[in-house]
């Protein structure tokens, strides 16, 4: 179970380094803006788990590499961000695939702390829209978490929930990791792809 969270944290670090890369070449940011946001956007989200769940040390700076990977991710961006004609739209399926596997990361943390279900549930959450949450504060967007009736947030609590009732079920965290990326995956990837959404509030006229 160790290795498979570590390996997970790792691609997690990965690609949402690379969406906060990509976003720092759409705000035109220099080299060392790329790996700050980079930075920000790999390790927010497992930081505030790590704190939250009192994991000492924090993933990071237990293991530097985590940073180095972030780094290596933003280089490789700054010299060939260019390359990706639509950079919003590589961002979102990025993005897409980082909340997957940093949801997934974070709920297999709770788990193997044996934290109750509400908990798991609220750290798959965290893990995963909180690096890209503080990326886009940063850069002055609107965060990708609060558009309009999009799968977002909602993916990542139906991913943590779908694993908390596989771990429930089963009592084999790989079948309840794996059930957790798939569904926020889905969930998201239908959200883009299809437009799928949830009902948003809209405000009435005062009745005369």
């Amino acid at each position: 179970m160790g290795v498979l969270i570590t390996l997970l944290d790792y691609t997690s670090v990965l690609i949402f380094a690379l969406t906060g890369a990509l976003v720092a070449s759409r705000a035109q940011l220099d080299i060392v803006g790329f790996a700050f946001l980079a930075c920000l956007t790999a390790v927010g989200g497992g930081t505030l788990r790590d704190v939250l769940l009192d994991r000492n040390p924090v993933f990071w700076i237990a293991d530097p590499g985590y940073i180095g990977v972030a780094v290596s991710a933003a280089m490789l961006m700054f010299f060939t961000a260019h390359l990706f004609e639509s950079r919003y739209r590589a961002l979102l399926w990025l993005d897409a695939c980082a909340l997957a596997v940093a949801v997934t990361a974070g709920t297999g943390v709770a788990l193997s702390l044996a934290q109750p279900a509400p908990v798991v549930i609220i750290m798959g959450m965290i893990t995963g829209c909180m690096g890209g949450l503080m990326r886009d504060v940063v850069v002055g967007q609107v965060p990708l978490v609060l558009k309009q009736g999009e799968l977002y947030v909602s993916a990542a609590f139906a991913g943590a929930s779908a694993a908390v009732v596989a771990d429930h079920l089963t009592e084999t965290n790989a079948i309840a990791l794996v059930a957790c990326a798939a569904i926020t995956l889905v969930l998201r990837a239908g959200s883009l792809r299809f437009g799928w959404r949830l009902p948003v509030y809209r405000s009435r006229p005062p009745r005369a």
